[in-house]
């Protein structure tokens, strides 16, 4: 099995700083990318950051300059900094990872539990 645990969620002021980590554990074969994305209530999940094994980085247009997202590749985990915080960052933010399990002929999507991040005005 395949766990992903995340972290680092809680109540901000806005304009205030939040960082996110989620680690990867189980029979994982090779990881190939890892992300965050977020849910806002009546709104769609969407991505915030990617990070592939490679290190490339994409952004959602909103985070570009606030969030940084990295990965520790030996520890199978991926952060996300969060700075300049605003209440429309104010979501539900989950982790994903694309991997390879021992035996697997592909990869698939595996997702954390979620954890919330609340930006106060």
């Amino acid at each position: 099995q395949v766990q992903l645990v995340e972290s680092g969620g809680g109540l901000v002021q806005s304009g205030g700083s939040l960082r996110l980590s989620c680690a990867a554990s189980g029979s994982i074969f090779s990881i190939n990318g890892m992300g965050w994305y977020r849910q806002a209530p009546g709104k769609e999940r969407e991505l915030v950051a990617g990070i592939t094994s490679g290190g490339i980085t994409k952004y959602a247009d909103s985070v570009k300059g606030r969030f940084t997202i990295s990965r520790d590749g030996r520890r199978n985990t991926v952060y996300l900094q969060m700075s300049s915080l605003k209440p429309e960052d104010t979501a539900a933010y989950y982790c994903n990872a694309r991997l390879r399990r021992y035996g697997d002929l592909h990869d698939n999507d595996y997702w954390g539990q979620g954890t919330q991040v609340t930006v106060s005005s």
